[in-house]
C-alpha cells in the first residue's frame, strides 16, 4: 500500500533526475507520455491506498457493532439466568453481581476494541498523510523545475485553478 506509492514517487524522482538537461538552464526534458503514465500509476496506487483505508474504517464499525451485539446477548442471557434463580436470594444476588461484571467486561472490551481500531486507523491515515505531503512536495519541486528552476515564481497555489488537465486526469 504505502510501498506502492513510495515506489511510484521514486520512479518519478528517477525520471526527473535522469532526464536530459536543457542547455544553459536547470530545466530538463521529460517524455510527456512516459511521465503521464508514471503519474497515472501513482494515482492508481493512491486510489488503492485510499480504498484500503476506507475499508479499514468500515471494518472498525463492523467490529464495534458485533461487539455491541455480543454484549447485548450476554446481558440478555444473564437476565434470563437471574430470573430463573429468583427463588434463592443468595443465588439471585450472585447472578446479579455476575451480570454486572459481564456487562462491565463487555463495555471494557468494546471500548478497548474501539480504541485499538481508532489507533490503527489513525496510524494508517497518518502514514497516508505523510505520503501525500511528500507527493505534494515532489509536485511543487517538479513545477519549480519545469518553470526554469525558480520556485519563487510559484509563490502560492492560486494559479492551480487555471491549470487545464488532460481529460484522462480530470476528476
Amino acid at each position: 500500500m504505502k510501498d506502492d506509492v513510495t515506489s511510484q514517487l521514486d520512479a518519478l524522482r528517477t525520471a526527473v533526475d535522469e532526464a536530459r538537461s536543457v542547455p544553459m538552464s536547470a530545466s530538463v526534458m521529460i517524455n510527456r507520455s512516459d511521465f503521464h503514465a508514471m503519474l497515472d500509476t501513482l494515482e492508481r496506487a493512491i486510489d488503492k491506498t485510499l480504498s484500503e483505508a476506507t475499508e479499514v474504517v468500515g471494518d472498525r464499525d463492523a467490529v464495534v457493532a458485533l461487539g455491541s451485539e455480543e454484549a447485548e446477548e450476554i446481558l440478555r442471557q444473564a437476565r434470563l439466568q437471574s430470573e430463573q434463580m429468583v427463588s434463592d436470594t443468595d443465588v439471585y444476588r450472585l447472578a446479579t453481581e455476575r451480570a454486572v461484571e459481564v456487562q462491565q467486561a463487555a463495555a471494557r472490551e468494546a471500548a478497548s476494541l474501539r480504541a485499538e481500531t481508532d489507533e490503527y486507523v489513525e496510524s494508517k491515515l497518518a502514514n497516508f498523510e505523510l505520503t501525500l505531503e511528500r507527493t505534494l512536495d515532489l509536485v511543487r519541486k517538479g513545477r519549480a523545475q519545469l518553470s526554469g528552476g525558480h520556485s519563487h515564481r510559484l509563490g502560492d497555489d492560486t494559479d492551480v485553478q487555471d491549470i487545464v488537465l488532460p481529460d484522462h486526469l480530470e476528476r
